[in-house]
């Protein structure tokens, strides 16, 4: 037991005998620290007091489309983390095997009476007609984080695609690259489409009038990313821009399964930079998500809407950071 409250005073910045305090319901501590103990009680799985055990923080809903694909997970903790900071406790929502889809996360959550919603790659407009004008009439906090869908009407933080796509780009035309294919995840998601946009401008600007023959779209997956790499190669691509990491690493199966390589026959790029990136063979040159600040910038528009403060609902754009590493070289003679 005594290990188990210092534990809960460590998390919650206190010391011990504050959290004994606590859990005695002894008067003289400030509400803020008391929350704070309630909170890292919650965390830890230890019994509030009787008299406190309704004195629950907020539920705040956490709406991901999949955790196979790693961004979101990194995403989510990162969240979860600046959440149990302030006091909110977090329920992560994610669509199972079987398909549950957002709308029905979003019913239950609303059925617990939920201090607010951030949805994670996922999106608003998934929520279902009915749920969305419950969602409206409630005046429920929400944020979106890279929304599948165009939601304009609510708080959006976004990783800026176009950017991404100039820098992936950027960097293969200096490598001497310049058949570079493009894969994307499904027509219609928004990240997607903003990529295959600034895709599409700077083939524009360099007067490349088959540059469709070089774009793919699948599901993101590693098995989507190699039959896309595959069609890509074939067209006669010697680098890949890829939407997701998942993505890459299924291009460069494709690639070695054709029996060429990375870098020296096809470079890959993809997009995220999720954990173990660095470890791969080769190790994975990435566009970057500033998962940090991203994440930070979510949260605090969420408190702000839990403060009754009035939060714009233009679209917070974060720069994304190129990582080069061994999976791109230049481009081969041919």
């Amino acid at each position: 037991m005594p290990r188990r409250l210092s534990d809960v005073a460590a998390f919650a910045g206190v010391s011990v005998a504050t959290v004994s305090r606590v859990l005695h319901d002894k008067p003289g501590i400030a509400q803020a620290t008391r929350d704070s103990v309630l909170t890292a009680l919650d965390v830890f799985g230890y019994e509030r007091p009787q008299k406190l055990r309704n004195q629950r923080a907020p539920l705040i809903g956490l709406v991901l489309p999949e955790l196979q694909n790693p961004i979101f997970p990194a995403m989510a903790e990162l969240v979860v983390t600046e959440l149990i900071r302030r006091n909110l406790l977090p329920v992560l929502c994610t669509r199972t095997a079987d398909g549950l889809p957002e709308a029905h996360y979003v019913q239950m959550l609303l059925a617990q009476d939920v201090g607010g919603i951030v949805f994670i790659g996922s999106s608003y407009a998934d929520a279902g007609a009915a749920q969305v004008k419950e969602l409206r009439a409630r005046k429920l906090p929400i944020v979106l984080i890279n929304a599948a869908d165009e939601n304009l009407d609510v708080p959006r933080v976004c990783v800026d695609d176009g950017v991404a796509v100039r820098q992936a780009l950027g960097h293969l035309r200096a490598l001497g690259h310049e058949r570079i294919g493009l894969i994307l995840g499904p027509v219609g998601h928004v990240p997607s489409a903003r990529k295959l946009a600034a895709f599409g401008r700077e083939a524009a600007e360099r007067g490349e009038p088959g540059w469709r023959a070089l774009v793919a779209h699948t599901i993101f997956t590693m098995e989507g990313g190699a039959t896309a790499a595959a069609r890509l190669v074939g067209e006669g691509a010697t680098a890949l821009v890829c939407a997701s990491d998942a993505l890459a690493l299924g291009a460069v199966k494709a690639v070695r399964k054709q029996g060429l390589r990375v870098p020296a026959d096809v470079s890959v790029v993809g997009f995220d930079d999720s954990s173990l990136m660095s470890v791969t063979d080769p190790p994975l040159t990435t566009v970057r998500q500033p998962v940090a600040a991203m994440g930070g910038a979510a949260v605090a528009a969420l408190m702000s809407q839990i403060n009754g403060h009035v939060v714009p609902v233009d679209e917070v754009l974060f720069d994304p950071e190129l990582i080069v590493r061994g999976s791109t070289g230049m481009c081969p003679a041919r």
